[in-house]
């Protein structure tokens, strides 16, 4: 079972199931070098991997009784694989995963392909399908592609988690990570200020403390002037391992290579591999509907359960604040402007 494919995670409480009632056990499908990188990077040792599964386990039933979670061994390594073996940080965003999904009903909520289908076909993201010489794939978003006027930026960000979920699936992205490739050619002020500090902080919230993925990299090209009003928005919500992996490379695409070779670039973008196409990554998505029926269309529990607002990532615990914030992040991009 490869990354949890094929588990159903809608398990009943931790507290509901007993060792008799998990599904079947964990068969790792990494290769010998990735299972080397996961020993050599994540702390990943493959004759502890079961041991620390039950460890992290033992600890959601003890801790979190009531917690609504899978606790399938290929689930609960995605956590252990993004906090390299540590168990309690691991606990802390199994926790804050499920906490960020309910603080924000408005993306989470009913989070299928199909509800996303004029996203998908707009070409506002799609993932590149070679990797990079370290075996991430690469997650292509183009603004420019979004019009304001047919659907609110938080449709937008549903297709970036919709996308996120279906990688990580996959153990080899748990040991290597993903790449962004960010192409701001085209936009506008009027439309980098649908981005305000509200939606940022609660956007990098959870990709740095709530979701178990690891980001490499972030390169951005064909940036604006409005380019610096936006990262000022979202560099102070950064950590600094973070903020230390974007890079900035305008139009000149031989920076960009640099980094990310023409071979598994598309035309678009000076690369060899052929012209952009987004349709192959939207119909795995569309494949896949039935798996996000049964994790993101089932009930949700009460916000006030025990695990509330308390575990939540920094970036949606402070909603109080929203409109000053917004409003001094419009200022901020009209002064780059």
């Amino acid at each position: 079972m490869s990354g949890g494919s094929d588990s159903q995670r809608t398990s009943p409480s931790a507290a509901s199931l007993s060792e008799n009632e998990l599904p079947p056990g964990y068969v790792c499908s990494l290769s010998e070098e990735l299972v080397a990188k996961a020993r050599e990077e994540l702390q990943e040792k493959p004759e502890w991997r079961l041991r620390d599964v039950q460890a992290l386990r033992d600890m959601v039933r003890k801790e979190h009784p009531t917690l609504s979670t899978s606790l399938d061994d290929a689930f609960l390594l995605r956590f252990l694989r993004a906090r390299k073996f540590d168990y309690d940080r691991a606990l802390q965003l199994l926790v804050s995963y499920h906490s960020c999904r309910r603080s924000w009903p408005e993306v989470f909520s009913n989070l299928r392909p199909s509800a996303l289908k004029d996203v998908l076909a707009s070409g506002f993201l799609t993932v590149l399908p070679h990797t990079d010489p370290r075996g991430c794939h690469i997650v292509l978003i183009r603004p420019d592609r979004w019009i304001p006027s047919n659907y609110p930026i938080t449709e937008n960000i549903r297709a970036i988690y919709l996308t996120l979920e279906k990688l990580i699936q996959s153990e080899e992205t748990q040991v290597n990570g993903i790449v962004i490739l960010a192409d701001y050619k085209g936009v506008s002020l009027s439309k980098a200020s649908h981005f305000g500090p509200f939606i940022a902080k609660k956007v990098i919230g959870i990709l740095q403390d709530g979701f178990p993925i690891r980001i490499k990299a972030v390169h951005v090209v064909n940036e604006p002037r409005i380019f610096k009003g936006i990262f000022a928005i979202i560099k102070p919500f950064l950590k600094e391992k973070i903020a230390n992996r974007f890079f900035l490379h305008g139009s000149d695409l031989n920076s960009l290579h640099t980094n990310l070779p023409r071979s598994v670039l598309p035309g678009e973008y000076g690369g060899t591999a052929g012209e952009l196409d987004t349709a192959a990554w939207n119909t795995l998505l569309l494949a896949s509907e039935d798996d996000f029926v049964r994790e993101f269309c089932q009930p949700v529990p009460a916000c006030n359960s025990v695990e509330g607002p308390a575990l939540l990532p920094e970036g949606l615990a402070a909603d109080a604040q929203c409109d000053d914030a917004v409003r001094a992040g419009k200022s901020q991009l009209y002064a780059c402007y």
